[in-house]
């Protein structure tokens, strides 16, 4: 059975840092390339960043290149997203799945609130 359990959400103060986890299992996780997606309440969902099988590339949405950095830990099934300079519009549940289309169920998410 394919799962995705992200972890690592919270309440942050603008300005603030999380890093989120996504655990993966039931699938070959070292040869997939691995997206984060967030769902802002009301809204739908948005592309946050990607990464490929290795590790060696990656991408990210404009609205937070150079505040968040994702990375991958092939050994542990694990895809991370390090989140600095958290910004009040970064507030929405954030997801994990493959890239570049999610193939499987997906998690329950994590929620991340930015707020003072």
């Amino acid at each position: 059975e394919v799962q995705l359990v992200e972890s690592g959400g919270g309440l942050v103060q603008p300005g603030g840092s999380l890093r989120l986890s996504c655990a993966a299992s039931g699938f070959m996780f070292s040869t997939y390339a691995m997206t984060w997606v967030r769902q802002a309440p009301g809204k739908g969902l948005e592309w946050v960043s990607g990464i490929n099988s290795g590790g060696g590339s990656t991408r990210y949405a404009d609205s937070v290149k150079g505040r968040f950095t994702i990375s991958r830990d092939n050994a542990k099934n694990t895809v991370y997203l390090q989140m600095n300079s958290l910004k009040p519009e970064d507030t929405a549940v954030y997801y994990c799945n493959t890239a570049p289309k999610a193939l499987f169920p997906w998690g329950q998410g994590t929620q991340v609130t930015v707020s003072s």
